[in-house]
């Protein structure tokens, strides 16, 4: 599926992504390890096992590229011109070597651009739950959208 133009996005609108991923321990490790992320909560069992956790965590910066991934092929594939920035960021549960993540997101605000009357700005809310339906990951994010041509 094509992701969708500026004009089609209508504020409100839920969209419930049917891609979905377990994370591995090579997802975690892999990640932490390309992005030179020596956390010990991540990448240590012995110390991990010794955390309140009692086990590895799942980087949260994974868990945050994960959550915005998942979204794009229903929304965003070739449509979009660039990510304008995130905010709004949190991560109420952590994410653990097995869990199986899906997401949702809902159209928060959409807007033509002031400065290029090719492209608009579309806000999404993305958020990430776990396969008990928790939810691990939420944020707030802008992205230039391009518009149908004329």
């Amino acid at each position: 599926m094509a992701g969708l133009y500026l004009e089609e996005f209508v504020v409100g609108h839920v969209f419930r992504h049917t891609l979905r991923k377990t994370v591995t321990e090579s997802d975690n490790m892999l990640f932490s390890v390309m992005t030179l992320n020596p956390q010990p909560l991540h990448i240590d069992f012995d110390f991990a096992a010794k955390s309140e956790w009692g086990k590895p965590l799942v980087n949260s910066l994974f868990t945050l590229g994960l959550m915005i991934g998942i979204s794009v092929n229903d929304i965003t594939v070739g449509t979009t011109v660039a990510n304008l920035g995130m905010k709004e960021t949190v991560f109420p549960h952590p994410v653990f070597h097995g869990d199986t993540i899906r997401v949702e997101t809902t159209v928060v605000s959409v807007r033509e651009s002031k400065s290029k009357p090719d492209r608009g700005i579309v806000e999404f809310e993305h958020r990430a739950y776990n396969q008990n339906d928790m939810l691990v990951a939420k944020c707030t994010r802008q992205a230039m959208m391009m518009k149908k041509a004329a």
